[in-house]
């Protein structure tokens, strides 16, 4: 099992950004898939981003495409979340989710599909 510590949430007006990070810890980290989701209020838990193993694939949920960059440092044992163009329905609390025996290059989005979780971060975006 490894253990998850997200940071780098706060608030934020319209049009900004903010870097989310993710440190694991106690697990072989380039083994794991590693992916993000959010929860707004009132809300489901819903797929953010996801990347492969190896850092090579990305997969991005429709609304933050082409306004997220999630990245990996395997040396590190980090995941980032570059979050651009911040918009109010960004705001939620950012979990960080890990998938132990994963592909290689597979990439995951569902929650089911993920074994451990982190504490989660809050993003707010002020209108």
């Amino acid at each position: 099992q490894v253990q998850l510590v997200e940071s780098g949430g706060g608030l934020v007006q319209t049009g900004g950004s903010l870097r989310l990070s993710c440190a694991a810890s106690g697990g072989t980290f380039s083994s794991y898939s590693m992916a993000w989701f959010s929860q707004a209020p009132g809300k489901e838990r819903e797929f953010v981003a996801a990347i492969s193993r190896t850092g090579s694939n990305t997969y991005y949920g429709d609304s933050v495409e082409g306004r997220f960059t999630l990245s990996r440092d395997n040396a590190k044992n980090m995941v980032y979340l570059q979050m651009n163009s911040l918009e109010p329905e960004d705001t939620a609390v950012y979990y960080c989710a890990a998938r132990r025996f994963a592909g290689a290059e597979t990439i995951y989005y569902t929650l089911r599909q993920y074994n451990d979780w982190g504490q989660g971060t809050q993003v707010t975006v002020s209108s």
